[in-house]
């Protein structure tokens, strides 16, 4: 076979007819282990972009129409078979059945600052959630929520930020469709209210406590020598002299 020869076949030999474009896209689909773009699928189908973007489309009509268990969605800049939110309880008894696959609330809270914060050291996030994340920050990473993005640039600690597989989890296509933090915080007024209370009720009630210690009076002078010592003589207790027969010093 002569190179001319090769050069007609070989585009007839990659080209798939258009009739059986849908059923490649559905075939590759159905094996692929994460969101392939258009690009991705026009590359393995061997047909345009243009095109295998309206059937992509047109499969989505077409599930949605015949009522299928399953959806194709448009998800994390790519296109994945998922199962349909009507059937969410029936794959979850299926999936779930015997074995905890849930992120624990100490997880969520976590990854919650991530994705909000990103991207934030660990460090950070322990201070947010004013309790140590290491072992929660591991979990995530393992479980691909999470991944490294480089250092800081002052400190040298590792940042993090949440993943495309993060976006996919949650059903979004990009960290600018994560809701508006805005309306589930307290208003400031609560918020002052809060803090008021949390700071009486750290700070020791002083309750009726000692009396204020009087400031310390001079000493009294010496009382003057008697003149005849057989015969000791006490000041008149209206002298003027401010004195007790005592000695003491009286407050008044």
């Amino acid at each position: 076979m002569t190179e001319d020869t090769m050069a007609e076949v070989a585009p007839e030999t990659l080209e798939v007819a258009v009739a059986e474009l849908r059923p490649s896209l559905e075939a590759i689909l159905m094996v692929a282990d994460q969101p392939l773009d258009k690009v991705q699928l026009a590359s393995a189908v061997g047909h345009p972009v243009g095109d295998v973007e309206e059937a992509l489309h047109a499969l989505v009509a077409e599930y949605a129409e015949q009522g299928r268990g399953f959806e194709l969605r448009n998800v994390a800049g790519g296109w994945r078979f998922y199962s349909r939110e009507e059937y969410a309880a029936v794959v979850e008894g299926f999936v779930l059945e015997g074995q905890q696959a849930r992120l624990t609330q100490a997880a969520l809270e976590t990854l919650a600052v991530v994705a909000y914060k990103q991207p934030v050291s660990r460090a950070r996030v322990s201070a947010i959630r004013g309790v140590n994340v290491d072992g929660v920050m591991r979990t995530l990473l393992t479980r691909g929520l999470v991944e490294e993005a480089g250092s800081d640039e002052s400190s040298g600690a590792n940042l993090y930020r949440t993943t495309t597989y993060f976006l996919e989890r949650i059903g979004i296509t990009s960290l600018e469709e994560l809701p508006d933090l805005a309306p589930y915080l307290p208003d400031m007024d609560d918020m002052e209210d809060e803090l008021a209370a949390m700071a009486s009720a750290s700070s020791p009630d002083p309750g009726p406590g000692p009396a204020a210690s009087p400031e310390p009076e001079p000493e009294p002078e010496p009382a003057p020598q008697p003149s005849q010592p057989s015969q000791p003589t006490h000041p008149a207790p209206h002298s003027g002299d401010g004195t007790e027969p005592d000695g003491g010093t009286e407050i008044t």
